[in-house]
């Protein structure tokens, strides 16, 4: 990657020059530019709905994405979205202001998604999955709106890994957040880029970048949440025996229909021994090896 002013997007001005950064930023748009490929998430000459919170994840996807497009191996137009959903505090200027020095197209939507939250929401509840629906149901306008195919989210393989669990030990399901998904009217996708890249890789790349980070102080900072104590059970089997995020998120990647217990994803019922085969060879003495 030629890191020339001239030769490279705004995004990535002023990037560290050091080799750890270097092999960051190649691991990044490795398993970035791999997840869509075997996805299949290109549709040449679409546009894309870029969801972007200000976050360290929204931030990596806007810059990688752009990166691909920059050199080329990314046919699409890039469309930056941010949902500003009242919350109090919330610096309204931050996103806009660096969007429009990064020269990235971009939207900014006002919806007072705040205010219905805690109207509907009693005190000591998480808000996380009104705030999600509500957020979600704007950002489904908003690319309609703008004639994207796509709505594309920050979501890495750390927040797949959790969602898993979290279905697992309090939904009583095997499911997570897929890398692509249709959504229920069945006229936008929903893609996640980043699916195959680290948490870790996108603190340290939007860290060393220095882009503008905006905390989520209404989801983020309560207390008892579920994702919190999943989070905090991988982190504890991963600094017991390190890599071990990688192999979970693997076994995601090669499920066994036949060896698990959904009668709906493999038919047991008319599972058959080779009867004919059974009979003949129990006829014959067994050979001496």
């Amino acid at each position: 990657m030629l890191d020339d002013l001239d030769d490279i997007h705004p995004l990535f001005h002023g990037a560290p020059s050091t080799t750890e950064f270097k092999k960051l930023r190649k691991r990044i748009v490795r398993n970035t530019r791999e997840a869509i490929e075997q996805y299949g998430m290109i549709e040449r000459d679409a546009r894309w709905l870029v969801c972007l919170s200000g976050g360290k994840d929204s931030y990596t996807l806007l810059a990688i994405l752009h990166e691909l497009q920059w050199r080329g191996v990314l046919p699409v137009e890039l469309l930056a979205c941010n949902l500003d959903q009242g919350q109090p505090g919330f610096p309204a200027t931050v996103l806009p202001d660096f969007l429009e020095e990064m020269q990235v197209p971009h939207r900014i939507e006002y919806q007072d998604t705040y205010s219905v939250v805690m109207d509907k929401i009693p005190e000591g509840r998480t808000f996380c999955a009104l705030c999600s629906r509500l957020r979600r149901g704007n950002l489904y306008r908003i690319a309609r709106e703008e004639g994207c195919s796509a709505v594309v989210l920050g979501h890495h393989r750390d927040d797949i890994l959790e969602t898993f669990f979290m279905n697992l030990f309090h939904g009583g399901r095997l499911a997570t957040m897929p890398p692509k998904l249709l959504n229920e009217e069945g006229d936008l996708f929903v893609y996640r880029p980043l699916a195959h890249v680290a948490e870790a890789d996108c603190a340290k790349f939007s860290n060393a970048m220095n882009y503008p980070i905006i905390p989520c102080d209404l989801c983020g900072s309560q207390d008892g949440l579920q994702r919190q104590q999943v989070k905090q059970i991988l982190d504890t089997w991963e600094a017991s025996s390190p890599g071990r995020r990688q192999v979970m998120f693997r076994a995601l990647m090669n499920a066994r229909p036949s060896h698990l217990l959904d009668p709906k994803l493999f038919d047991f019922e008319g599972l058959q021994r080779n009867k004919a085969e059974f009979e003949e060879n129990a006829l014959q003495p067994p050979r001496l090896r």
